[in-house]
């Protein structure tokens, strides 16, 4: 997975250096991070309350402060600290599995278990 990547960032450079952006459509205008021309008709109205009022559903609440505590890893110089840490970690993602609708972090499994352990320097 490492290195198919690697080679799409490759590409990606090598079209940016070719010049092969340039020209795409939109250029230079802002992003319109508003679109909501996918989510159901019904309950756009719900969701641009709740985008206004900065409010997350709990799945994504649980989740934003599991990678908060992750990068506050970086800054513990005790190991027994960093430990305590990651037991927290791992409560959230309990908290986050028994909600019954499936874990956002069961994908990233691998990638998750490598960041903590770059973070711990456990290896």
């Amino acid at each position: 997975m490492f290195a198919f990547q690697k080679i799409i960032e490759k590409r990606i450079q090598d079209a940016q250096r070719n010049g092969d952006f340039d020209n795409l459509p939109g250029k230079g205008e802002p992003i319109n991070l508003e679109d909501d021309r996918n989510i159901p008709e019904d309950l756009r109205l719900t969701y641009k309350i709740l985008r206004n009022a900065n409010c997350l559903p709990p799945e994504l609440q649980l989740k934003k402060e599991i990678r908060t505590l992750e990068d506050m890893l970086d800054g513990i110089p005790d190991e027994k600290e960093k430990l305590r840490h990651i037991k927290k970690i791992n409560y959230k993602i309990m908290q986050l599995n028994m909600m019954g609708r499936g874990s956002p972090l069961l994908g990233e499994s691998e990638v998750y278990y490598r960041k903590v352990l770059d973070k711990t320097d456990l290896k």
